[in-house]
Protein backbone atom coordinates (compact mmCIF):
# COMPACT_ATOMS: atom_id res chain seq x y z
CA UNK A 1 0.00 0.00 0.00
CA UNK A 2 1.61 3.70 -1.00
CA UNK A 3 1.80 6.22 1.25
CA UNK A 4 -0.98 8.68 1.90
CA UNK A 5 0.14 10.22 5.17
CA UNK A 6 -1.17 10.33 8.40
CA UNK A 7 -2.76 12.45 11.42
CA UNK A 8 -4.35 14.76 9.03
CA UNK A 9 -2.39 14.11 6.10
CA UNK A 10 0.64 16.74 7.22
CA UNK A 11 3.14 14.79 5.51
CA UNK A 12 3.43 13.84 1.76
CA UNK A 13 5.00 12.10 -0.84
CA UNK A 14 7.80 14.35 -2.25
CA UNK A 15 6.80 15.57 -6.23
CA UNK A 16 8.87 17.71 -8.15
CA UNK A 17 6.15 20.56 -8.27
CA UNK A 18 6.05 20.53 -4.55
CA UNK A 19 9.97 20.81 -4.31
CA UNK A 20 11.42 23.64 -2.18
CA UNK A 21 15.05 24.19 -2.50
CA UNK A 22 17.89 24.97 0.23
CA UNK A 23 18.30 28.43 -1.58
CA UNK A 24 14.89 29.11 -1.61
CA UNK A 25 14.40 28.61 1.80
CA UNK A 26 17.43 30.97 3.00
CA UNK A 27 16.19 33.55 0.54
CA UNK A 28 12.71 33.21 2.21
CA UNK A 29 14.15 34.27 5.69
CA UNK A 30 15.21 31.58 7.02
CA UNK A 31 19.15 32.24 6.84
CA UNK A 32 20.86 34.24 9.44
CA UNK A 33 22.62 37.38 8.18
CA UNK A 34 26.30 37.34 7.76
CA UNK A 35 26.59 39.97 10.80
CA UNK A 36 30.19 41.64 11.40
CA UNK A 37 29.09 42.63 15.10
CA UNK A 38 31.92 44.96 16.06
CA UNK A 39 31.15 48.30 16.27
CA UNK A 40 33.02 50.57 14.06
CA UNK A 41 34.24 54.00 15.65
CA UNK A 42 33.83 55.67 12.67
CA UNK A 43 35.42 59.20 14.11
CA UNK A 44 37.64 57.80 16.74
CA UNK A 45 37.76 58.59 20.51
CA UNK A 46 35.06 61.79 20.50
CA UNK A 47 35.72 62.21 24.13
CA UNK A 48 37.07 65.84 24.58
CA UNK A 49 37.25 65.83 28.18
CA UNK A 50 40.73 65.85 30.26
CA UNK A 51 42.26 69.18 29.64
CA UNK A 52 41.55 70.78 32.64
CA UNK A 53 42.95 67.44 34.52
CA UNK A 54 45.65 67.54 31.62
CA UNK A 55 46.83 71.28 32.79
CA UNK A 56 46.55 70.53 36.80
CA UNK A 57 43.45 71.58 37.63
CA UNK A 58 42.49 70.73 40.57
CA UNK A 59 39.44 69.73 42.62
CA UNK A 60 38.00 71.45 45.45
CA UNK A 61 34.64 71.09 47.41
CA UNK A 62 32.57 74.55 47.90
CA UNK A 63 30.15 74.77 50.76
CA UNK A 64 28.17 77.80 49.10
CA UNK A 65 26.08 79.16 45.98
CA UNK A 66 29.48 81.32 44.68
CA UNK A 67 33.17 80.69 45.75
CA UNK A 68 34.98 84.08 47.17
CA UNK A 69 38.91 84.30 46.23
CA UNK A 70 41.46 87.37 46.43
CA UNK A 71 43.96 88.63 43.95
CA UNK A 72 46.50 91.38 44.36
CA UNK A 73 46.69 94.55 42.61
CA UNK A 74 50.13 95.87 41.08
CA UNK A 75 52.76 97.04 43.72
CA UNK A 76 53.52 100.27 41.89
CA UNK A 77 49.92 102.09 40.23
CA UNK A 78 50.05 104.70 37.17
CA UNK A 79 48.05 107.66 36.86
CA UNK A 80 45.63 107.82 34.46
CA UNK A 81 44.59 111.32 32.43
CA UNK A 82 41.28 111.03 30.78
CA UNK A 83 41.72 113.69 28.48
CA UNK A 84 44.44 116.25 28.15
CA UNK A 85 45.70 117.66 31.62
CA UNK A 86 42.47 116.17 33.09
CA UNK A 87 43.48 113.41 35.70
CA UNK A 88 40.51 110.57 35.60
CA UNK A 89 39.09 109.92 38.97
CA UNK A 90 40.25 108.37 42.15
CA UNK A 91 44.11 108.45 41.46
CA UNK A 92 46.95 107.46 43.55
CA UNK A 93 48.41 110.56 42.99
CA UNK A 94 49.83 112.46 46.10
CA UNK A 95 51.93 115.82 46.70
CA UNK A 96 55.50 115.48 46.01
CA UNK A 97 55.16 112.61 43.95
CA UNK A 98 57.05 112.23 40.40
CA UNK A 99 55.41 110.69 37.09
CA UNK A 100 57.32 109.80 34.14
CA UNK A 101 55.72 111.11 31.27
CA UNK A 102 57.77 110.06 28.07
CA UNK A 103 61.22 111.00 28.98
CA UNK A 104 59.99 113.83 31.19
CA UNK A 105 60.02 113.92 35.14
CA UNK A 106 57.15 115.68 36.03
CA UNK A 107 56.75 116.48 39.96
CA UNK A 108 53.21 117.56 41.22
CA UNK A 109 52.83 120.00 44.56
CA UNK A 110 49.14 119.01 44.86
CA UNK A 111 47.53 120.95 42.54
CA UNK A 112 49.82 121.21 39.58
CA UNK A 113 52.84 119.84 37.31
CA UNK A 114 56.35 121.15 37.05
CA UNK A 115 58.99 119.68 34.56
CA UNK A 116 61.79 119.00 37.23
CA UNK A 117 64.50 120.06 34.51
CA UNK A 118 63.14 123.03 33.71
CA UNK A 119 62.49 124.00 37.43
CA UNK A 120 59.92 126.57 37.59
CA UNK A 121 58.60 126.17 34.42
CA UNK A 122 54.73 124.50 34.95
CA UNK A 123 54.51 121.41 32.97
CA UNK A 124 50.66 121.36 30.50
CA UNK A 125 49.65 119.22 27.71
CA UNK A 126 49.65 115.52 29.26
CA UNK A 127 48.09 113.48 26.79
CA UNK A 128 45.67 110.99 28.09
CA UNK A 129 46.99 107.76 29.58
CA UNK A 130 48.29 106.36 32.19
CA UNK A 131 52.05 107.35 33.79
CA UNK A 132 53.80 105.52 36.29
CA UNK A 133 55.09 106.90 39.72
CA UNK A 134 58.62 106.62 39.68
CA UNK A 135 59.06 108.06 43.15
CA UNK A 136 58.74 111.59 45.10
CA UNK A 137 60.37 114.55 46.21
CA UNK A 138 60.88 116.91 49.43
CA UNK A 139 62.44 119.59 50.12
CA UNK A 140 64.61 120.18 53.34
CA UNK A 141 62.99 120.47 56.23
CA UNK A 142 59.69 119.67 55.05
CA UNK A 143 57.32 117.12 56.96
CA UNK A 144 56.36 113.86 55.97
CA UNK A 145 53.38 113.42 53.65
CA UNK A 146 50.10 112.85 55.43
CA UNK A 147 48.70 110.53 52.44
CA UNK A 148 49.44 106.76 52.06
CA UNK A 149 48.30 104.39 49.68
CA UNK A 150 46.33 100.77 50.79
CA UNK A 151 47.59 97.85 49.31
CA UNK A 152 45.03 96.76 46.08
CA UNK A 153 43.08 93.52 46.56
CA UNK A 154 40.39 92.56 44.42
CA UNK A 155 37.57 90.00 45.66
CA UNK A 156 36.16 87.89 43.10
CA UNK A 157 33.51 86.05 42.75
CA UNK A 158 31.99 83.05 40.52
CA UNK A 159 28.42 81.54 41.26
CA UNK A 160 27.64 77.62 40.33
CA UNK A 161 26.52 76.51 37.43
CA UNK A 162 23.42 73.69 37.75
CA UNK A 163 23.61 71.15 35.05
CA UNK A 164 21.38 67.65 34.53
CA UNK A 165 20.84 65.21 31.78
CA UNK A 166 18.22 62.19 31.57
CA UNK A 167 18.45 58.96 29.73
CA UNK A 168 15.32 56.56 30.03
CA UNK A 169 14.57 52.51 28.40
CA UNK A 170 11.49 50.84 28.22
CA UNK A 171 11.46 47.42 30.85
CA UNK A 172 11.10 45.78 27.00
CA UNK A 173 14.03 47.52 25.02
CA UNK A 174 16.29 47.05 28.39
CA UNK A 175 15.66 42.75 27.77
CA UNK A 176 16.44 43.07 23.57
CA UNK A 177 19.36 41.96 22.38
CA UNK A 178 20.82 43.47 19.14
CA UNK A 179 23.33 42.85 16.58
CA UNK A 180 26.22 45.09 17.70
CA UNK A 181 28.89 43.68 20.02
CA UNK A 182 29.53 46.36 22.83
CA UNK A 183 32.31 44.57 24.18
CA UNK A 184 32.78 41.17 25.85
CA UNK A 185 30.19 39.97 24.38
CA UNK A 186 27.32 42.49 25.56
CA UNK A 187 25.12 43.29 22.99
CA UNK A 188 21.97 45.18 24.31
CA UNK A 189 21.73 48.44 22.67
CA UNK A 190 20.64 50.60 25.45
CA UNK A 191 24.13 50.22 28.04
CA UNK A 192 25.47 52.16 24.61
CA UNK A 193 23.15 54.89 24.92
CA UNK A 194 23.41 55.14 28.58
CA UNK A 195 27.24 55.71 28.15
CA UNK A 196 27.12 57.85 25.38
CA UNK A 197 24.66 60.32 27.67
CA UNK A 198 26.91 59.87 30.51
CA UNK A 199 30.22 60.40 28.26
CA UNK A 200 27.85 63.56 26.15
CA UNK A 201 27.49 65.14 29.68
CA UNK A 202 30.69 65.22 30.94
CA UNK A 203 31.70 66.65 28.00
CA UNK A 204 29.17 69.23 28.38
CA UNK A 205 30.03 69.89 32.07
CA UNK A 206 33.81 70.85 31.30
CA UNK A 207 32.64 72.79 27.99
CA UNK A 208 30.29 74.94 30.46
CA UNK A 209 33.64 75.47 32.92
CA UNK A 210 35.36 76.35 29.78
CA UNK A 211 33.11 78.59 27.92
CA UNK A 212 30.28 79.95 30.77
CA UNK A 213 29.25 83.14 30.91
CA UNK A 214 28.03 85.41 34.29
CA UNK A 215 24.40 85.42 34.04
CA UNK A 216 22.37 88.21 34.16
CA UNK A 217 18.85 89.00 36.41
CA UNK A 218 16.92 89.28 33.05
CA UNK A 219 13.13 87.28 33.84
CA UNK A 220 13.53 85.50 30.37
CA UNK A 221 16.96 83.67 31.95
CA UNK A 222 14.08 82.11 34.25
CA UNK A 223 16.74 82.21 37.68
CA UNK A 224 19.38 79.90 36.19
CA UNK A 225 23.08 80.91 37.12
CA UNK A 226 25.94 80.79 35.65
CA UNK A 227 29.60 81.52 36.04
CA UNK A 228 32.83 83.11 34.74
CA UNK A 229 33.82 80.44 32.57
CA UNK A 230 37.82 79.92 31.45
CA UNK A 231 37.79 81.62 28.08
CA UNK A 232 35.35 84.75 29.30
CA UNK A 233 37.63 85.00 32.39
CA UNK A 234 40.75 85.76 29.86
CA UNK A 235 39.02 87.90 27.61
CA UNK A 236 37.50 90.05 31.00
CA UNK A 237 40.97 89.86 32.45
CA UNK A 238 43.23 88.28 30.71
CA UNK A 239 45.69 88.55 27.10
CA UNK A 240 44.11 88.23 24.14
CA UNK A 241 45.59 87.80 20.42
CA UNK A 242 42.62 88.34 18.04
CA UNK A 243 45.29 87.50 15.17
CA UNK A 244 47.15 84.95 16.00
CA UNK A 245 47.22 82.79 13.42
CA UNK A 246 47.43 85.29 10.75
CA UNK A 247 50.84 86.89 12.49
CA UNK A 248 52.33 83.42 12.64
CA UNK A 249 51.43 82.62 9.45
CA UNK A 250 52.69 85.47 7.62
CA UNK A 251 55.50 86.50 10.58
CA UNK A 252 56.56 83.78 11.89
CA UNK A 253 58.37 83.71 15.45
CA UNK A 254 57.25 87.50 15.59
CA UNK A 255 54.08 86.19 16.72
CA UNK A 256 55.62 84.17 19.97
CA UNK A 257 57.82 86.97 20.16
CA UNK A 258 54.91 89.40 20.47
CA UNK A 259 53.04 87.64 23.14
CA UNK A 260 56.44 87.08 26.04
CA UNK A 261 56.79 91.14 25.50
CA UNK A 262 53.49 91.21 26.75
CA UNK A 263 53.79 88.25 29.27
CA UNK A 264 57.10 90.32 30.26
CA UNK A 265 54.35 92.91 31.61
CA UNK A 266 52.20 90.46 33.78
CA UNK A 267 54.94 89.22 35.61
CA UNK A 268 54.67 86.05 33.85
CA UNK A 269 55.49 82.24 34.76
CA UNK A 270 58.71 80.91 33.02
CA UNK A 271 56.68 77.81 31.31
CA UNK A 272 53.44 77.43 29.41
CA UNK A 273 51.20 75.27 28.21
CA UNK A 274 49.64 75.81 24.79
CA UNK A 275 46.40 74.09 23.90
CA UNK A 276 46.02 74.58 19.94
CA UNK A 277 43.62 73.94 17.15
CA UNK A 278 45.14 71.37 14.55
CA UNK A 279 45.73 75.09 12.30
CA UNK A 280 48.35 76.52 14.56
CA UNK A 281 49.71 72.89 15.86
CA UNK A 282 50.73 72.79 12.58
CA UNK A 283 52.23 76.30 11.77
CA UNK A 284 54.18 76.14 14.95
CA UNK A 285 55.60 73.32 13.63
CA UNK A 286 56.67 75.14 10.39
CA UNK A 287 57.90 78.00 11.74
CA UNK A 288 60.09 76.12 14.45
CA UNK A 289 61.86 73.83 12.20
CA UNK A 290 65.23 73.41 11.58
CA UNK A 291 65.82 76.55 14.13
CA UNK A 292 66.71 74.49 17.28
CA UNK A 293 70.29 74.69 16.32
CA UNK A 294 70.67 78.46 15.84
CA UNK A 295 67.40 80.14 16.16
CA UNK A 296 67.36 81.19 20.23
CA UNK A 297 65.09 78.45 20.56
CA UNK A 298 66.10 75.67 23.10
CA UNK A 299 64.00 72.53 24.78
CA UNK A 300 63.27 72.49 27.97
CA UNK A 301 61.10 69.94 30.18
CA UNK A 302 60.80 71.12 33.54
CA UNK A 303 56.80 71.14 34.00
CA UNK A 304 57.84 67.42 33.19
CA UNK A 305 60.84 67.06 35.85
CA UNK A 306 63.03 67.49 32.53
CA UNK A 307 62.20 64.32 30.53
CA UNK A 308 61.38 64.47 27.67
CA UNK A 309 59.86 60.99 27.20
CA UNK A 310 57.32 62.23 29.47
CA UNK A 311 56.75 65.05 27.62
CA UNK A 312 56.06 63.26 24.90
CA UNK A 313 54.29 60.22 26.23
CA UNK A 314 51.57 63.11 27.28
CA UNK A 315 51.52 64.03 23.61
CA UNK A 316 53.47 67.85 23.80
CA UNK A 317 55.97 68.87 21.66
CA UNK A 318 58.35 71.53 23.44
CA UNK A 319 60.31 74.62 22.95
CA UNK A 320 62.11 77.76 24.30
CA UNK A 321 61.76 81.37 23.36
CA UNK A 322 62.71 84.73 25.26
CA UNK A 323 63.79 83.12 28.39
CA UNK A 324 59.99 80.73 28.44
CA UNK A 325 59.28 77.25 27.85
CA UNK A 326 56.56 76.31 25.65
CA UNK A 327 54.85 73.02 25.75
CA UNK A 328 52.80 72.32 23.15
CA UNK A 329 49.79 69.99 22.81
CA UNK A 330 47.47 70.01 20.59
CA UNK A 331 43.62 70.36 21.56
CA UNK A 332 40.82 67.90 20.09
CA UNK A 333 38.01 70.24 21.63
CA UNK A 334 39.17 73.21 19.01
CA UNK A 335 39.21 70.42 15.91
CA UNK A 336 35.55 68.93 16.48
CA UNK A 337 33.24 70.58 13.19
CA UNK A 338 30.24 69.80 15.94
CA UNK A 339 31.96 71.47 18.69
CA UNK A 340 34.10 74.39 18.39
CA UNK A 341 36.29 73.28 15.66
CA UNK A 342 34.39 75.97 13.78
CA UNK A 343 34.65 79.21 16.24
CA UNK A 344 36.91 81.99 16.64
CA UNK A 345 39.03 80.41 19.82
CA UNK A 346 42.03 78.62 18.15
CA UNK A 347 43.99 78.35 21.70
CA UNK A 348 44.89 78.97 25.06
CA UNK A 349 48.23 79.49 26.51
CA UNK A 350 48.29 78.29 30.54
CA UNK A 351 51.10 79.05 33.19
CA UNK A 352 52.15 75.91 34.45
CA UNK A 353 52.84 77.53 38.04
CA UNK A 354 51.00 78.13 40.93
CA UNK A 355 49.65 81.27 42.14
CA UNK A 356 48.98 82.99 45.90
CA UNK A 357 46.04 84.29 47.71
CA UNK A 358 46.26 87.81 48.34
CA UNK A 359 44.24 87.38 51.68
CA UNK A 360 45.16 84.02 52.34
CA UNK A 361 48.50 83.47 51.09
CA UNK A 362 48.11 79.40 50.02
CA UNK A 363 49.40 78.67 46.78
CA UNK A 364 46.93 77.73 44.47
CA UNK A 365 47.08 76.33 41.15
CA UNK A 366 45.88 78.69 37.96
CA UNK A 367 42.81 76.89 37.58
CA UNK A 368 40.71 74.92 40.10
CA UNK A 369 37.52 73.00 39.87
CA UNK A 370 35.20 73.52 42.08
CA UNK A 371 31.90 70.80 43.20
CA UNK A 372 29.16 71.78 46.00
CA UNK A 373 29.48 69.08 49.00
CA UNK A 374 28.57 68.83 52.19
CA UNK A 375 29.05 66.23 55.25
CA UNK A 376 29.65 63.31 52.81
CA UNK A 377 27.09 64.84 50.21
CA UNK A 378 28.78 65.46 46.80
CA UNK A 379 27.10 67.29 43.31
CA UNK A 380 30.12 66.76 41.61
CA UNK A 381 28.74 64.13 39.37
CA UNK A 382 25.25 62.36 40.69
CA UNK A 383 23.66 59.58 39.25
CA UNK A 384 20.55 57.48 39.89
CA UNK A 385 17.78 55.40 38.41
CA UNK A 386 13.63 56.09 38.63
CA UNK A 387 11.27 54.18 37.51
CA UNK A 388 10.70 50.21 37.77
CA UNK A 389 13.18 48.36 35.89
CA UNK A 390 16.63 47.73 36.11
CA UNK A 391 16.69 47.53 40.15
CA UNK A 392 15.16 51.16 40.13
CA UNK A 393 11.95 51.11 42.40
CA UNK A 394 10.79 54.77 42.81
CA UNK A 395 6.89 54.13 40.69
CA UNK A 396 5.56 51.72 38.98
CA UNK A 397 6.31 53.16 35.38
CA UNK A 398 7.21 50.40 33.06
CA UNK A 399 10.91 52.06 32.54
CA UNK A 400 14.33 53.23 33.98
CA UNK A 401 15.42 56.82 34.10
CA UNK A 402 19.29 57.64 34.00
CA UNK A 403 19.14 61.13 35.71
CA UNK A 404 22.25 62.84 36.00
CA UNK A 405 23.45 66.25 38.07
CA UNK A 406 26.28 68.49 38.38
CA UNK A 407 26.64 71.65 40.37
CA UNK A 408 30.30 73.24 39.13
CA UNK A 409 32.13 76.06 38.66
CA UNK A 410 35.79 77.22 37.48
CA UNK A 411 38.00 79.51 39.25
CA UNK A 412 40.80 81.04 37.07
CA UNK A 413 43.33 82.81 39.00
CA UNK A 414 45.70 85.48 37.65
CA UNK A 415 43.91 85.41 34.26
CA UNK A 416 46.20 88.39 33.15
CA UNK A 417 48.76 85.59 32.93
CA UNK A 418 46.30 83.47 31.18
CA UNK A 419 46.05 84.04 26.49
CA UNK A 420 43.54 83.20 24.43
CA UNK A 421 44.32 82.68 20.71
CA UNK A 422 41.87 83.75 18.35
Amino acid sequence: MALTGGLGANFQAPTLDSYISLADLLDGGLGQPDNRAALVKTFGDQGITGFLKMVGATKAQAVQDEVTYWEEGRLHAEVTFSSTDTLAANQPLRSNDVLLIGEDRVWFDGTNFYDVTSGTAVYTGIAAGSYPIVGNLYAQGTDQGSAYLESGVQKRTNPFMIMKETYKVTGSQSTNIGWVDLGNGEKRWYLKSEGDTRKRFIDKREMMMLLGETAGSHANLGGITSGEGYFAAIANRGLVDSDFVTNLTTNGLNAIDDIIVELDKQGAASEYAMYVNRAIDLAIDDTIAGLYTGGGLANAYGAFNNDKDMAVELGFKSFGRGGYTFHKHDWKLLNDPTLLGGSAFKGVMIPMAMVADAKTGDKSPALEMNFKAANGYSREMEHWLTGSVLGARTNGEDAAQFNYRSECNLITRAANRHVLLK
